[in-house]
């Protein structure tokens, strides 16, 4: 392991390690929760949901709607 000081600091590595740890007791206390491994599915699916409604709602929308909201910095009221 490479550790450089700079002005009395340790250097990334020190840091990388902490994260490590800390990430190593994240995921041995996720793996104890049961059922845990339903959320990234459960995310990913609100995920897609949300992009796909999304895209529906944008190609549906009017092109009149759209030229008037465009137009609106151009107004001078």
């Amino acid at each position: 392991m490479n550790v450089i000081k700079s002005n009395g600091y340790r250097s990334f590595d020190f840091m990388t390690l902490k994260l490590k740890k800390m990430f190593e007791q994240i995921k041995h206390n996720m793996e104890t929760i049961d059922g845990v491994a339903i959320f990234p599915i459960v995310s990913l699916l609100i995920f897609f949901a949300f992009f796909i409604g999304l895209g529906i709602w944008v190609l549906t929308y009017k092109k009149e709607k759209i030229d008037e909201l465009s137009n609106i910095p151009l107004n001078d009221n």
